[in-house]
């Protein structure tokens, strides 16, 4: 089973934590995910979290700051780290272009106060990278690095940059490209 690791904010909306939990979603304290790791569970963490899909652009550039909590739960578990990216997410909502004010608010309160508008039809092509396997030697800072560096090396194969939602759509009637 998959776990997915959400924004706090969306636990706390009245009735939404147990239709949360029956997708198998949570909040993600350590102590949880740690447990479903030892438990032999996938645990899907998008480690930019709220911010970064509020405030990445068509750029596709990631927006981590420092974090680095999941390369040290993947180390505390002994489990690798499997970089996954799916091509066009950004084109598939969009968001007003000039953000400062609604970042500026989001800092301060951490409430997603604008919501992405679209849910376009455009193609969705998931991606998944090599694992970067368990190394007892390797501090979570670098892990979180090696991860980042795999991502964006995904990205670069995959999208095209900057993202378009026309081509997007019209990429949903090209014929099937096999993927080495």
């Amino acid at each position: 089973m998959c776990v997915s690791v959400i924004d706090r904010f969306f636990v706390k909306l009245p009735g939404l934590k147990s239709l949360l939990e029956t997708f198998s979603a949570t909040s993600g304290t350590k102590e949880e995910c740690l447990n479903a790791l030892k438990n032999g569970q996938v645990v899907a963490v998008s480690p930019g979290g709220a911010r970064e899909a509020y405030f990445s652009d068509e750029t596709y550039k990631l927006v981590w700051g420092n974090r680095k909590g999941f390369a040290q739960l993947a180390i505390d578990a002994k489990v690798p780290i499997i970089p996954m990216y799916t091509e066009n997410i950004r084109e598939a909502y969009m968001m007003p272009k000039e953000r400062r004010l609604i970042r500026w608010l989001y800092e301060t309160s951490r409430l997603p106060i604008i919501s992405p508008h679209g849910g376009f039809p455009v193609k969705l092509c998931a991606h998944v990278g090599e694992p970067i396997p368990y190394d007892p030697n390797i501090t979570a800072e670098e892990l979180a690095e090696k991860t980042k560096t795999a991502l964006q090396n995904l990205i670069q194969r995959h999208q095209q940059i900057p993202g378009s939602t026309w081509k997007a759509l019209l990429a949903r009637f090209d014929k099937p490209q096999k993927d080495d």
